[in-house]
């Protein structure tokens, strides 16, 4: 049995749906920037896929994937220095507590 594009797009898809569903029932902002960086995992599977299975001469979806990996690594480093600043403040990474942040 080969491994065929469909394959990576279905792990695509249920890794995706597992960070969605994390990201919606979490309470905790860790938990839920971790189910956001598996979302963006999912995302570059995607790409490198498709790009290696349909044009597999060039190199736009391993491009792609890498820029998308520095950008959720900057997200990543800014939603935790902001978590730290509300610990800090509020003594607490609870969602549902933070209340200030309501608008």
């Amino acid at each position: 049995m080969t491994v065929g594009l469909p394959h990576f797009m279905a792990l695509s898809a249920v890794l995706f749906s597992v960070g969605l569903y994390g990201v919606l029932t979490r309470k905790s902002t860790i938990m839920a920037l971790m189910c956001l960086e598996l979302m963006a995992n999912a995302v570059n599977i995607n790409l490198v896929a498709i790009s290696r299975f349909v044009t597999p001469a060039e190199m736009t979806g391993q491009f792609f994937a890498v820029f998308s990996m520095v950008v959720s690594a900057a997200e990543i480093g800014l939603g935790l220095a902001l978590v730290i600043a509300i610990y800090r403040r509020r003594k607490t990474v609870e969602l549902g507590a933070m209340e200030e942040l309501k608008g």
